[in-house]
């Protein structure tokens, strides 16, 4: 038989108490029976409702799955009736129901119950989101009425403070935990801090000196959230803008790479006042043989017995460590260099004939070496005649042409000559005398010098009779005239009649004395 509240007359009846727990934790059920004097309790028992299409039923615990010691009856059989969960679960949620059994009846009653509400720990982190310098709060809401005492952790270590100014290193995961017997755990949140780059720096693989040729690449990072992004790198040289990006590779590293870089990070976010973050300076040191040896002389002009000192520099890096000086020596059978001192000055205290001559400076350092041009030292008067030679070609080749122009001109000016006594001549043979009409021809005289004749009476008897007959040479001079081509026509008929001869000889003697 089942009794029910207000059923016979006697105190029967169960009086409960709601709970609020939190996941994880344990949680006793308060409870509270009562039955008619002279009544033996000969059963007690909890069961937890369930509804269906708005349809309770009562199921008992132990037909429930559960962990063992779920559920602990903590009462006994003389009114009390408490339940112990241990580590709740949200599916203890719910409504219990207690019935016993006495020697005169039994209780059970649908109208009343025990209501379990199932709450979890929550940390909240107000804003999760926040930049550096921000007000950042922590707060731990457990959902029961009843306050709760927790302590807050960050990454495993205990934070003391729930209000705080946020920094980069605040970033991280938290949690609340409960303080008591047993603690519960919340679920970790996150906080993120954003911050503007810091931390930037550039670094060179490889590092420290680099040979010139080689390939090396430039790096630049940084500490910053958000990330900076590629285009928020830039790259600068000796202060001038290079290019953008966090990475820059120079395959063919030359000596004008030489020279103190640094990078600059932004992330859109101002740290101190500065948009822009620099980064240190790395100074990259590029390497390389000696090039551009020369030769320069203290003195000009060199005299005989003057102190000259012969200068050599170069282009290098490492500075040159080794100068040698080389003389260009010539024989008839060998043309070679002369060793003739070392270090950057060569210095010849009195100057001499035997100074004179071709230098060479050979240049060394770690990575290599290198040599001059040849250079002439000569005294001043060696110099001087060395420069007259092409005055002196210059002066022949302008008298050569100026004889040429004068030899043009002259004959020229003895062709218009010879013209001229050629139309005189034939205005006179024919009787002309217009003035006109002269002109003079070329008269050409070709003088022989024969030599002297052997003498037919080269003998003892005749040698005096002849010796001076023989000390006269005859010397013959033949001499033309020719006419001009006009003259010639101008005359056809009168050189036809008795002149058959177009020209003219006569005959001269010259007699050369002894």
């Amino acid at each position: 038989m089942y009794f029910t509240k207000g059923v016979w007359s006697g105190n029967w009846g169960v009086t409960y108490e709601n709970q609020c727990a939190l996941i994880g934790t344990t949680v006793d059920l308060k409870c509270e029976y009562d039955y008619s004097l002279g009544s033996i309790v000969t059963w007690a028992g909890w069961s937890k409702g369930q509804r269906v299409s708005n349809k309770l039923s009562l199921v008992p615990l132990s037909a429930i799955p559960s962990p063992p010691n779920h559920f602990t009856y903590l009462g006994n059989y003389r009114g009390n009736c408490n339940l112990r969960i241990n580590n709740v679960q949200p599916s203890d949620q719910g409504e219990f129901y207690f019935s016993f059994s006495t020697t005169l009846g039994s209780w059970r009653e649908v109208s009343s119950y025990a209501a379990l509400y199932v709450k979890e720990l929550t940390s909240v982190v107000q804003p999760s989101t926040a930049r550096e310098g921000d007000t950042v709060r922590l707060i731990c809401r457990s959902g029961c009425p009843d306050p709760t005492e927790v302590a807050w952790f960050k990454d495993g270590q205990r934070v003391w403070s729930t209000v705080f100014q946020a920094r980069r290193e605040d970033a991280g995961r938290y949690l609340c935990v409960t303080l008591g017997k047993e603690r519960v755990w919340s679920a970790s949140v996150a906080l993120i801090v954003h911050y503007a780059p810091t931390d930037v720096t550039l670094s060179a693989n490889p590092s420290g000196d680099i040979d010139r040729g080689s390939t090396v690449t430039l790096t630049c990072s940084s500490k910053a959230n958000p990330p900076v992004a590629q285009g928020g790198y830039r790259l600068y040289k000796d202060g001038e803008y290079v290019s953008s990006g966090q990475t820059r590779v120079i395959s063919d590293v030359q000596p004008r790479h030489t020279g103190r870089y640094h990078c600059r990070a932004w992330n859109s976010l101002s740290w101190r006042g500065s948009d822009l973050i620099n980064s240190s300076e790395i100074h990259l040191n590029v390497q390389y043989h000696p090039v551009n040896v020369s030769v320069s002389v203290n003195a000009e002009p060199i005299v005989e017995g003057s102190s000259v000192n012969l200068t050599c520099s170069s282009d290098a890096n490492p500075a040159a460590d080794s100068y040698t000086w080389y003389k260009r020596t010539e024989t008839s059978s060998s043309n070679s260099l002369l060793h003739v001192g070392s270090g950057q000055v060569l210095s010849i205290p009195s100057m001499e004939s035997s100074h004179s001559g071709l230098y060479v400076c050979h240049v060394r350092n770690s990575r290599g070496e290198g040599n001059s041009t040849e250079v002439v030292l000569a005294m001043a008067a060696e110099q001087r005649g060395s420069q007259l030679l092409p005055i002196l070609a210059g002066v022949g080749l302008f008298l050569v042409a100026l004889l040429v122009a004068a030899l043009l001109l002259f004959r020229k000016k003895e062709k218009n000559s010879a013209e001229k006594n050629q139309t005189d001549l034939d205005s006179r043979l024919n009787g002309g005398t217009s003035n006109s009409e002269e002109a003079t021809a070329a008269i050409y005289s070709n003088i022989h010098i024969l030599p002297p004749c052997p003498d037919p009476y080269n003998t003892p008897a005749t040698k005096k009779n002849t010796r001076r007959s023989s000390e006269a040479e005859i010397i013959y001079s033949t001499v033309t005239i020719k006419p001009s081509v006009q003259n010639k026509t101008r005359h056809k008929n009168s050189w036809s009649k008795g002149r058959e001869d177009d020209s003219s000889v006569i005959y001269s003697s010259v007699v050369k004395s002894s």
